[in-house]
């Protein structure tokens, strides 16, 4: 029963993060199952199938709320699915414990990509600015690559389309948020449909499943609203350092002896906090720049 909660927390916890974000649900769940021991083909699978019902209800929150770019959303769905199913079906034809510590690696890598970007190359996007669409020849590579790591890695779906979507002149940072979360739909299912097929449905845990929808689900509507209200900036700072912290056990355990693992979690977090002060003083002078620019206007 508390490993449910834990489960129902989680979900909670990751889908608040995502829904603001952009990213973090499958990156979150994923790396957070995988220390529980469980296999990572299982806990993909069942991150995938809880996202099914949690990005319909996210969708259909950023849709109510005005942040989706449907035109966007349509032209990364095809691509996308095709690379969750068939990242589904290479992941299930993987032995678990040859697959994990590489994962590990992966989700780790997501990890520091995610902290790197909106540590030092984060521009917030201004709300009447024109938006520039993905052309075709972008959408198809862009969502065949973020659906197959998506699924391969049980995240990567958001840490590689949002900021492609952030990049686009013109895409405020709640539409892009709010675009890849309604798309999400399509890739979970996919993803979801190529484990059940390689794996079977006896081999996912439905009580595990249902804990995340859970929470996931209480979760979508709020942070669909707080997406409008949050600082991006430090939000991706908090759960990049988070995915980091999380996934190092995993290569630490493997590749690195005991006596070494102290310190190397002492420097990730103490790395991790002065990131955060950093992002701090960044959005500090931020507004004093804006506030400058206004009364210069005024003037």
């Amino acid at each position: 029963m508390k490993k449910l909660i834990v489960l129902a927390f989680i979900g909670l916890l990751a889908q608040l993060i995502d829904g603001s974000l952009g990213m973090g649900y499958g990156v979150s769940s994923t790396s957070l199952l995988l220390t529980f021991g469980i296999a990572p083909a299982v806990a993909s699978a069942s991150v995938h199938l809880s996202e099914v019902v949690t990005t319909a209800v996210s969708g259909a929150s950023h849709i109510k709320f005005g942040n989706v770019d449907k035109h966007m959303v349509y032209r990364l769905i095809i691509p996308g699915s095709i690379g969750a199913f068939v990242g589904a079906c290479f992941l299930s034809n993987l032995p678990a414990e040859l697959a994990k510590p590489y994962i590990a690696v992966f989700l780790f890598g997501l990890g520091i990509y995610v902290l790197f970007r909106f540590l030092f190359i984060f521009k917030p996007s201004k709300e009447h600015d024109t938006v520039k669409p993905l052309t075709v020849k972008q959408s198809i590579p862009l969502g065949l690559f973020a659906g197959f790591c998506d699924a391969t890695g049980g995240g990567g779906w958001g840490p590689i389309a949002t900021p492609v979507l952030l990049s686009k002149k013109g895409m405020t940072a709640r539409k892009a948020v709010g675009t890849v979360d309604t798309s999400e739909f399509a890739i979970a299912f996919f993803g979801s449909l190529g484990f059940i097929i390689s794996l079977g449905w006896e081999a996912v845990n439905w009580l595990w499943v249902g804990a995340l929808i859970m929470g996931g689900v209480v979760a979508a509507p709020i942070a669909a609203w707080l997406v409008r209200m949050l600082p991006a900036q430090l939000m991706g700072v908090l759960v990049g350092g988070f995915i980091i912290l999380i996934n190092v056990r995993t290569l630490l355990t493997t590749w690195v002896p005991v006596e070494a693992h102290l310190y190397m979690y002492t420097g990730i977090v103490v790395l991790w906090f002065l990131g955060i002060l950093h992002t701090f003083n960044k959005m500090s002078t931020a507004k004093k720049l804006d506030r400058l620019e206004q009364r210069q206007r005024v003037s």
